[in-house]
């Protein structure tokens, strides 16, 4: 088992290519939840997420004939980034296998870095699979993301840095994909406070390290799907697996609606953008049974594309009533969209679209479809809207 020696060796290295991300209070999620909220923004590093702690750390616990090997890894970004990073420091070769499926923002991200990007695979676990057959056919010395104790520590590295800020912290709240971030913030935390509980947090759609849980041995999931695609793993690794039994104290599951509403939260309130594997923590606070505790969440990573960021808002704001869609039916006559218009100006809400179909209605020739979206300011302002139709004796119908 790893030592807190080995912990603050590793945090020496890491500062070499780290930035101090300081806790952030959050009040917000401190007056909802009825506890202390600190956020630790790993999304604020060079390379948008935690995963450059443990990769560089890895890499400079190798030989000179290792490095000079050249580099490869298999990730889904974050630790793509990481490897990436750490091999143009020490001037060597770095090729990244990463799934199919991997956001634009972090395929770019990882060229950027001088990396060769080989894409494969839906998800993670498919792309280490032929990442492995790349290093045994070009002689590459392989960086695993999470089932290995240098990566680890290098991870851990974040434990030292919130007890060192925060001595008196009595939960932190981790993602977990493979395990080795939780891995190492829980075996350092533990060394350093043993009364401290670490949480870890998995999305519904790829919960691997609940499953090895519960079947008390490592389990391959059949499938992983959740937009948290950085924690998109059908498996842990057997390290991390001994690590999480024996360190952490609880596992929690949010699901894909949940890391929507915190994404929206996060930015609303923080002025902040992270990626959805970034935000299991935050989605989770307000499961927590617990109160008048200090709890840190750990933002693992901001590497989030633009037509995500897009997606999340639009689903978001239809999930919060602020975007309301409804159709209706009316005389197929002239002045019935002004009618319609007329009843939605009276409201104060601002059409977005309104499509008039003559053809759908099949059933009935005299009358037309209308299918309006519109802008609200959430499920009072859509109550009125409902009642305004109701009085002109219109019946309208919510599509979402």
């Amino acid at each position: 088992m790893l030592t807190l020696d080995k912990f603050e060796e590793a945090s020496e290295k890491v500062r070499e290519v780290t930035l101090e991300t300081k806790l952030i209070y959050s009040d917000y999620l401190s007056m909802q939840t009825g506890n202390k909220v600190y956020l630790k923004p790993e999304n604020m590093q060079f390379t948008g997420a935690y995963k450059v702690r443990g990769a560089y750390y890895k890499i400079s616990t190798l030989s000179d004939e290792e490095r000079e090997r050249g580099l490869i890894t298999a990730s889904a970004g974050n630790h793509a980034q990481g490897v990436a990073y750490a091999a143009k420091a020490y001037g060597v070769k770095a090729v990244i296998v990463m799934p199919t499926t991997t956001p634009l923002i972090k395929v770019n991200r990882t060229k950027s870095y001088g990396a060769q990007v080989v894409l494969y695979g839906d998800v993670y676990d498919e792309a280490c699979g032929h990442a492995y057959e790349l290093a045994k056919e070009h002689g590459y010395t392989f960086i695993h993301p999470f089932n290995d104790e240098d990566v680890i520590e290098g991870q851990g590295t974040i434990a030292l840095e919130v007890l060192a800020e925060l001595p008196d912290a009595d939960i932190i709240l981790v993602p977990i994909g493979g395990g080795g971030l939780i891995s190492g913030i829980a075996c350092a935390a533990k060394q350093l406070n043993p009364n401290i509980k670490v949480i870890g947090v998995e999305p519904e759609g790829a919960a691997s390290a609940s499953a090895a849980l519960k079947a008390n041995r490592v389990v391959c999931l059949d499938s992983a799907n959740t937009i948290a695609d950085g924690t998109a793993v059908k498996e842990i690794g057997q390290e991390t697996f001994t690590y999480i039994k024996k360190y952490v104290d609880e596992i929690m599951t949010v699901s894909d609606y949940e890391l929507m509403e915190a994404f929206l939260l996060l930015v609303e309130k923080h002025k902040l953008v992270a990626e959805n594997s970034g935000i299991l923590s935050l989605a989770a606070t307000r499961k927590l049974q617990v109160k008048n505790k200090k709890i840190v969440c750990i933002v693992s990573g901001g590497n989030i594309d633009v037509m995500s960021i897009s997606s999340l808002i639009q689903k978001g704001l239809i999930s919060r009533g602020r975007i309301f869609t409804f159709s209706l039916s009316v005389a197929n006559k002239p002045g019935q969209l002004k009618l319609i218009t007329d009843i939605i100006g009276r409201t104060n809400a601002n059409i977005i679209s309104l499509e008039h179909n003559t053809y759908r209605n099949l059933n009935d020739f005299n009358e037309v479809d209308v299918t309006i979206t519109v802008e609200t300011n959430g499920e009072q302002h859509i109550r009125t809207i409902f009642e305004a139709f109701e009085k002109e004796d219109i019946c309208i119908t919510r599509m979402r």
